[in-house]
């Protein structure tokens, strides 16, 4: 007996659409791990990368650094990250119109988490953009940029509802949102679920499912606390007692990762964003499955090093 499956099909790599983010390197040895992040990731073709941005704009020279090398020494489309956290608007578009010089032509556009980090109170920072919705509005107002905005298959943390919570994606799309990329989640039926409210609701921009391979289980359970995130039971005892087994963890990291991104092409999904935490392995790993090949060859060793 036969069963036809998606994710096994010869030319799936060529339906597949992928995008990769980083996180703000803090120091000059995490910058060039984050460039061989980029290099190793690029030769895949990815729709566009995102790099991230520090609370307060404490990494900004490092990322404009990262984005503008990645501009000229890739073929990749690079987003930058624009927060509404702890800046008037007059120092957001300060930012944007650098970006702008650049080249940079893709913005995800956030609230950001509050200066006191992931579950504390926010608070919208005076002659600052409101909100998501509100600094989607501003950066449409520069020019037509193609604008990322978040989405909460298990709703925001502070949203006190699911309709209240899509209500504000509606204002991001109805202000000039291209896409919404959802915060990760590990049960793939929240998702399934959550597309079909924001269809309901008339909502049609494509959403992507965000996927974060666990590197570090603790680490995901910690951010999982503040965020809202649920932990299923059965992804805990997959990695019950791997605390001092990095070995046997990074493989089973590998297999729920796995797990989650096929069983969404199954799906039908054929567009998907990866946190890498700064780290090329388990994503690249994970396209392979779905049959995306490299481009072309890495760039080479010394140009990755370069200044």
């Amino acid at each position: 007996m036969s069963f036809f499956r998606q994710s096994r099909r010869a030319d799936l790599g060529t339906n597949i659409r992928v995008s990769f983010e980083f996180f703000p390197p803090k120091t000059e040895v995490m910058e060039e791990r984050l460039w061989e992040t980029v290099t190793r990731l690029a030769p895949l073709n990815p729709e566009f990368v995102s790099v991230t941005y520090g609370a307060g704009g404490s990494t900004r020279e490092r990322t404009a650094r990262t984005i503008k090398r990645i501009l000229t020494e890739t073929d990749v489309n690079a987003a930058a990250h624009l927060t509404c956290v702890d800046a008037t608007k007059e120092e957001v578009d300060t930012v944007v119109r650098e970006f702008a010089a650049m080249g940079v032509k893709r913005f995800v556009a956030l609230r950001g988490d509050p200066a006191g980090g992931v579950g504390a109170h926010y608070k919208p920072t005076p002659g600052g953009y409101e909100n998501g919705a509100d600094l989607v509005a501003g950066l449409k107002a520069f020019a037509d940029f193609d604008i990322s905005v978040s989405a909460y298959p298990e709703k925001h943390p502070e949203s006190p509802d699911f309709a209240t919570d899509i209500d504000m994606l509606k204002r991001k799309v109805d202000n000039g949102a291209t896409r919404a990329i959802t915060q990760f989640f590990f049960e793939n039926d929240l998702y399934e679920r959550y597309v079909e409210k924001v269809r309901r609701a008339g909502i049609y921009i494509p959403i992507l499912p965000g996927i974060l391979p666990i590197h570090n289980f603790t680490q995901v359970t910690n951010f999982c606390s503040k965020a809202g995130t649920h932990i299923p039971a059965w992804l805990a005892e997959r990695f019950e007692g791997l605390e001092n087994d990095p070995q046997t963890h990074a493989l089973v990291s590998s297999a729920v990762a796995a797990e989650q991104v096929l069983d969404l092409v199954e799906r039908g999904v054929q567009d998907f964003h990866f946190y890498t935490m700064n780290r090329a392995d388990l994503a690249f790993a994970i396209c392979h499955l779905i049959g995306i090949r490299p481009a072309s060859a890495p760039l080479e060793p010394a140009l990755a090093g370069a200044a």
